[in-house]
């Protein structure tokens, strides 16, 4: 948040210059840089020590980020796993540390601008985290000599001198203390000021990463407010089950809401002060359905560092009514099972020895809870074994019950529900392996459409396709209702992979040009965005249906746009959009 303050700054004091000449071409306060300066080392220095968390030193925090092509380079040396573990996460963990140090010396700096510019680039191409990546990179010549500036007009074609910065010396300022200067080295109150303001900022900034046992309420499987944790990339999460349940508080009507409804956001799943909102907001709007003073109970399951998928909050308290406070630890949040997190080891080894139709996910639960669960009638081959602790498990339709101890295992009907109780004083762990059959046979059925298809092209066919067959051909359908839904599958397939052989073999301007319309739709998405929520602060909120309509135009991206545009032009992509 906080290199922001040095485009603050910047602008003040461009306008101050603006206004008055005595402030124009003139010296800034030491106190300034020393701010800034300041400022940008603790972003990478404390982000470093974040990383000393054992998830990340061991490679489990960004375990799939080294699949991005931008890694490339790197895998022509090393295997996937060595790059994630070596360049993604030790190769972080040490620029954080030392960037701040690197930067702030001549001898180093070059090499130090070098990378962290490395950094942000490839950051800003990795993660949607909006102006970070450019704000880190405009602040980093803040470490350099004050006049570079200055040095870089004067050696830049004179006729261009007129657009940028004077390169004349600056006046001294009245703002600033001149050591050894008769009537300019004595300090006065705006620079005692100044210097305490600094101090007590840079403490506040120490501090902040490490204020979470004040705002406890705050704290989840992780410490602080969202966005203010400083972790920076250390957490990442995988949801596997939500589920919303309310019941009418008179009548004890019981239903299920879709998880997101009536929001856009999905933070709510991760953290318990957003989860209370949505809670209290859930039960205001239901009234409007005919559900009396509803009751919300929220059933999150998350896998955080790749470890087993659990319950984070208890699915068994109503959160409208629950207790929550900034400055108390939340009741009704479970605890993260770190002491299971050395199965991780043995999830890699459980998973090198399926093939490739074949998933698994490792599920682990708190004595005297249940799991339900619904085995679709896709997966055809779906059993449940357990790796530690004793689980009873409750065939719904048939009202059976199964005991499953350590290692045993059993198979589940497919199409049916089934209840998974935890029976064991301490937590269960098990895991669900399954073939999706439908997956599998669709597969089957593509790869003998694309024999088809070549098999006509290169004349080993002879006899004519069918007409439901003709757009295989064709690669276009005029009434996709109509049509058969494996030529669709099959068509809309060849479209990925033809767009993605497209953006691979795009060359640099298309490329850049790409680049350059995603940033711009992002941006006017923000701009838009904020004007509606403006107006509707000031004037009152329009129709739920202009509302819609607006957000919906807000929200048009470039992959939208590009996509019309191909629509428009057939003769010029190899496939239409269905």
């Amino acid at each position: 948040m906080c290199p922001y303050v040095f485009f603050f700054i910047v602008f003040h004091r461009s306008i101050d210059g603006f206004l008055n000449p005595r402030k124009r071409n003139a010296h800034v306060p030491l106190w300034n840089y020393t701010l800034l300066r300041t400022q940008i080392f603790i972003v990478y220095f404390i982000a470093g020590i974040k990383k000393l968390d054992a998830d990340w030193v061991e490679g489990y925090s960004m375990g799939s980020l080294s699949r991005h092509w931008l890694f490339d380079p790197f895998k022509l040396i090393m295997s996937e796993e060595m790059t994630s573990l070596v360049i993604v996460h030790w190769g972080g963990l040490i620029l954080d540390l030392t960037a701040g140090y690197l930067l702030f010396f001549d001898v180093t700096r070059p090499a130090a601008l070098f990378f962290v510019s490395y950094f942000h680039c490839m950051n800003s191409q990795l993660f949607s985290i909006g102006m970070f990546s450019y704000t880190m990179l405009a602040t980093s010549p803040l470490f350099c000599y004050p006049d570079w500036p200055r040095r870089l007009v004067a050696k830049s074609s004179s006729c261009l001198h007129w657009l940028l910065p004077a390169t004349q010396p600056p006046q001294e300022s009245a703002a600033c203390v001149y050591p050894g200067r008769k009537g300019k080295s004595q300090s006065r109150l705006r620079h005692k000021i100044g210097a305490a303001f600094t101090v007590l900022y840079i403490i506040e900034q120490l501090f902040l990463p490490y204020s979470h046992f004040i705002t406890q309420g705050y704290n989840n499987w992780t410490n602080g407010l969202y966005g203010y944790s400083w972790d920076m990339m250390v957490h990442s999460r995988s949801h596997q089950h939500v589920k919303i349940t309310y019941k009418d508080g008179i009548t004890g009507e019981i239903g299920y809401l879709n998880p997101g409804v009536f929001t856009q956001t999905r933070r709510w799943k991760d953290h318990a002060d957003m989860l209370k909102q949505y809670a209290v907001c859930l039960h205001g709007l239901l009234g409007a359905y005919n559900i009396s003073e509803p009751e919300i109970y929220f059933d999150v399951w998350v896998s955080i560092n790749d470890r087993f998928q659990q319950r984070l909050f208890d699915p068994t308290v109503d959160i409208v009514k629950a207790d929550w406070s900034p400055f108390r630890r939340t009741p009704w949040l479970k605890p993260l099972l770190v002491d299971l997190s050395p199965w991780r080891a043995k999830f890699q080894e459980v998973e090198d020895s399926l093939d490739n139709q074949t998933d698994v996910v490792f599920i682990a639960d708190f004595p005297g809870l249940y799991l339900e669960n619904f085995v679709s009638e896709d997966l055809g081959n779906t059993s449940i074994q357990v790796l530690q602790g004793e689980v009873n498990v409750e065939i719904v339709k048939d009202a059976k019950n199964f005991t499953l101890k350590e290692g045993e295992r059993m198979q589940l009907p497919a199409g049916e529900y089934h209840k998974v109780f935890t029976v064991s004083p301490g937590p269960s762990c098990y895991m669900y392996i399954y073939v999706n059959t439908t997956a599998v046979t669709l597969e089957q059925k593509l790869t003998r459409l694309r024999e088809l298809k070549e098999k006509v092209e290169n004349g080993s066919e002879t006899s004519p396709l069918p007409p439901e067959l003709q757009p295989l051909l064709s690669g276009t359908i005029d009434d996709v209702s109509s049509a058969d839904p494996l030529v669709v599958a099959y068509l809309r397939r060849e479209m990925r992979v033809a767009e993605a052989e497209r953006r691979r073999n795009a060359t640099i301007i298309q490329r850049f040009e790409r680049f350059v319309n995603k940033k711009y739709y992002m941006m006017r998405r923000s701009f838009l965005m904020t004007a509606i929520a403006l107006r509707n602060l000031v004037l009152g909120r329009p129709s739920l249906e202009q509302l819609a309509q607006e957000v919906a135009f807000a929200n048009i991206k470039y992959e939208d746009t590009s996509r019309e545009s191909r629509k428009e032009h057939p003769r010029e992509h190899e496939h239409s959009d269905l």
